[in-house]
């Protein structure tokens, strides 16, 4: 078997607000712009034989899989935010190293045909290709000095996710510290620290792998500060509190009403091609009701019959929101239990050592404001070895559930629901 010592400098450039990484221990026994930053460094040879619709089918099955783990960690009570994309290219990663029934429970959790689907490369250049917003995705790899892995597994994610690799002791401060500080550059100081979410430092860590992306986007008709003012916001249990509120008189956006709730999409940059998608649920209706009947179709379903609407008025709370899960008992609910399981766990496609899944941490970050918007999350994972709305109004003002997401993939960056905006 051959093996190969882990030694590239870590270059990652991300000022971004999604960040995901996961740590593996020692063994278990059982003519678009031209891609910028990291994306750049995905294999171009590898990627030009797709089909141009490659990407929307693995932009689809991040959709999938997104609002699935959604359903397992949001209830419509809390403030919840999440990046179904930034999850599901660390996992990705990690499924990248798998074998057997291992990696076919993942494929089948991540809504992947191949445990090593090249498609995922594809999603992430395309993503790229915009001059609209700011954002970038990189991928990062920090390898245990002395621990070895399959080549073949480190080319692969080099190529597919335009990875960098680094080694160092992952049981000394040092290399927890540069992991840190790479969460930081590449987040704009948004998310500052990853390491002691993984449990570094960590003598017994075999492998870390890193997920960032950034999204910075300007409204295409931003908000007037002048007009925002302290307007009601009901809470679930029914009170009423007084929160900052963006308004906007008389201008056209894309809307649609769906079952139980109303889409506004407010778009970002010239033309619109990343955009926030607001689903207002309808009075009557809750937000646990409306996210309980809601999945990926049916949220094409409504962003497919979006129409141009002049509003009389629209009105969206100003918010800020931190947010923060262990995600490794909903990823076994939804089927990834092998890859936690050190008797059953098959990763010796990407170490001979054949670490296994063990925790995995979620923190996200948005902000929303008259400009535009930042989002930012932090995935960590752990690898062990042994008011009533009117026809022309929208009018945000109760708990309500958002997507920002690329409308020529269809690929969700982050979805999410507010139960109280002042965080």
């Amino acid at each position: 078997m051959h093996q190969s010592p882990v030694a590239t400098s870590l270059s990652a450039r991300v000022s971004a607000f999604l960040l995901s990484g996961a740590v593996l221990l020692s063994s278990c026994g059982g003519s678009p712009p031209t891609p910028k930053g990291d994306a750049a460094r995905i294999d171009a040879e590898l990627v030009a034989n797709l089909d141009p619709n490659d990407a929307r089918v693995v932009g689809q099955a991040v959709n999938a899989f997104g609002f699935n783990l959604f359903a397992k960690v949001a209830d419509g009570k809390e403030n919840t935010v999440t990046s179904p994309l930034s999850v599901a290219v660390m996992l990705a990663m990690v499924l990248a190293g798998a074998n057997g029934d291992t990696a076919t429970e993942m494929a089948k959790v991540l809504h992947l045909g191949d445990r090593r689907d090249v498609r995922v490369g594809a999603l992430l250049r395309r993503l790229a290709e915009t001059d609209q917003v700011t954002l970038s995705v990189a991928d990062a790899l920090w390898a245990d000095q002395g621990r070895p892995f399959e080549a073949d597994y480190l080319a692969f994610v080099r190529k597919t996710f335009g990875a960098t690799v680094e080694e160092g002791d992952l049981g000394s401060p040092k290399t927890a510290d540069a992991i840190d500080a790479w969460a930081d550059k590449n987040t704009n100081g948004l998310i500052r620290e990853i390491a002691a979410d993984l449990g570094l430092p960590n003598p017994d860590a075999a492998l870390v792998l890193l997920n960032a992306v950034y999204f910075l986007g300007e409204w295409t008709k931003k908000f007037d500060p002048a007009l925002t003012t302290p307007q009601p916001f009901t809470l679930a249990g029914g009170s009423k509190v007084s929160v900052p509120t963006m308004h906007m008189s008389g201008q056209k956006f894309r809307y649609t009403e769906g079952d139980g709730f109303r889409m506004l999409r407010l778009p970002y940059g010239k033309n619109g091609r990343y955009g926030m998608e607001v689903l207002l649920p309808d009075d009557g209706n809750t937000l646990p009701r409306m996210l309980g009947s809601l999945n990926a179709d049916r949220w094409r379903s409504a962003v497919d019959g979006l129409n141009e609407q002049v509003f009389d008025e629209i009105a969206l709370p100003r918010f800020e929101l931190r947010w923060k899960a262990e995600l490794g008992g909903p990823l076994q609910q939804l089927g990834m239990g092998r890859a936690f399981d050190p008797n059953r766990a098959d990763f010796r496609a990407m170490s001979p050592q054949n670490p296994c899944l063990g925790t995995v941490v979620h923190k996200t970050y948005i902000r929303a404001d008259e400009n535009g918007t930042e989002a930012a999350a932090v995935t960590g994972g752990v690898m062990v070895t042994s008011a009533k709305v009117q026809q022309t109004l929208f009018l945000v003002d109760r708990p309500f559930a958002f997507t920002i997401s690329d409308r020529e993939t269809g690929t969700i960056l982050f979805l999410g629901a507010v139960t109280d905006p002042r965080g």
